[in-house]
């Protein structure tokens, strides 16, 4: 038995416990079942509830909700749009959301899934500075599928200096 305040009481039947909850105006919770006698508390036990919900909801609020943006392609992008796509991609990896790249196969494109698999390769090494590979690409029926998401150190990282022009 513990007391209220956390001290250790001994041994003692229910009743006595019992009696010894009533006489402090507590409630008498079990919250170790398991052990050898089973370990019981006095505490005011609607309070203890208001607390735990206060805490979760605290934590809850401090939980980063994490979202999942989805790009999608196709194989044979022309170059301009791939750059675009990409922009994209890097807005939501620096706002902090995870991207799902998804490159769509049509027709006879299914004989070229390397094809597709160099260009999530390439969109891994352009976003590098900024992202990850959380899953590497892999073929799910018609569509390949890689997910990014930022790097955690991303905000501690310098800004890497501009190649000098020369000319």
């Amino acid at each position: 038995m513990v007391g209220a305040d956390g001290e250790q009481l001994g041994v003692m039947t229910i009743e006595a416990a019992r009696r010894r909850a009533d006489e402090l105006d507590l409630d008498l919770v079990e919250v170790a079942p398991l052990a050898r006698p089973p370990v019981c508390k006095l505490m005011d036990y609607s309070k203890f509830k208001y607390e735990q919900a206060i805490k979760a909801k605290e934590a809850r609020r401090k939980q980063a909700l994490v979202v999942l943006k989805e790009m999608k392609m196709r194989p044979k992008i022309d170059s301009h749009d791939y750059e675009t796509k990409k922009g994209h991609v890097s807005r939501f990896l620096k706002q902090g959301h995870k991207v799902k790249v998804t490159i769509m196969f049509r027709g006879r494109e299914m004989a070229h899934t390397e094809l597709g698999r160099r260009l999530l390769e390439r969109l891994a090494t352009d976003i590098a500075d900024f992202a990850q590979v959380d899953s590497p690409a892999r073929q799910d029926g018609r569509n390949m599928i890689a997910v990014f998401s930022p790097r955690k150190n991303q905000q501690q990282q310098p800004p890497k200096p501009a190649a000098a022009s020369q000319g």
